[in-house]
């Protein structure tokens, strides 16, 4: 049979993201490219294994916030409540990396206010950004909520705001470049998905 894109060369594999079977030669050009890859393919998952981009590290977000080297292994629970938070609205709208890179862009902005005293909410104007900004600022006011209601200690908006920094930088390195790339999505999706499968509640990700 022939491929379903190229319609010349023999098919070698089935693509989920067009439904159909298609070359190899295909599969690496059209990869987040023309084709909305599903993030449980197992092409997709292997070529993002073996993708190294470079980047520059002039080019890193927010350079100018320090993050304290301890700061992952004591807010371990925090960044996989926002992880969460983040791959379940982004999957919710088929958002790619560069949405959640601009939603965690303004959540940081927004969060910066908080720190100065003067709010500002920085929600982005792309709706796909904003659905997984309002994503995770839903699963924060859920989580608001738990530390009242049963007397735990207070996250302090700075730890947020660390993680959306943190977050933002990741997704940095992890980019790679194409037009429709979900690398960095894949990762979290690989780290969680047996939690999203499950719509885990806020509760059983409450920081204690």
């Amino acid at each position: 049979m022939a491929c379903a894109l190229c319609k010349t060369r023999r098919e070698k594999r089935h693509c989920p993201g067009v439904q159909g079977e298609i070359c190899t030669l295909c599969c690496g050009t059209g990869r987040e490219e023309t084709i909305d890859c599903p993030l449980d393919c197992e092409y997709l998952r292997l070529a993002h294994q073996h993708e190294n981009p470079v980047k520059d590290p002039a080019g890193m977000p927010n350079r100018d916030f320090p993050i304290p080297e301890d700061f992952f292994t004591k807010n371990m629970q925090l960044i996989t409540v926002v992880e969460h938070a983040i791959l379940r609205a982004a999957l919710a709208r088929n958002a790619i990396d560069s949405d959640i890179r601009e939603a965690l862009e303004g959540l940081i902005r927004t969060y910066r206010t908080l720190g100065s005293g003067l709010y500002y909410e920085s929600r982005p104007s792309n709706p796909l950004a904003a659905a997984v900004y309002d994503g995770v600022q839903q699963r924060v006011a859920e989580l608001r909520k738990l530390e009242n209601e049963r007397g735990l200690h207070k996250v302090l908006d700075s730890q947020f705001l660390t993680v959306f920094v943190a977050l933002q930088r990741m997704e940095y390195v992890v980019n790679n470049g194409r037009k429709r790339g979900r690398r960095f999505l894949g990762s979290i999706y690989d780290a969680m998905s047996d939690l999203v499968q499950q719509a885990q509640p806020a509760s059983s990700l409450i920081i204690s």
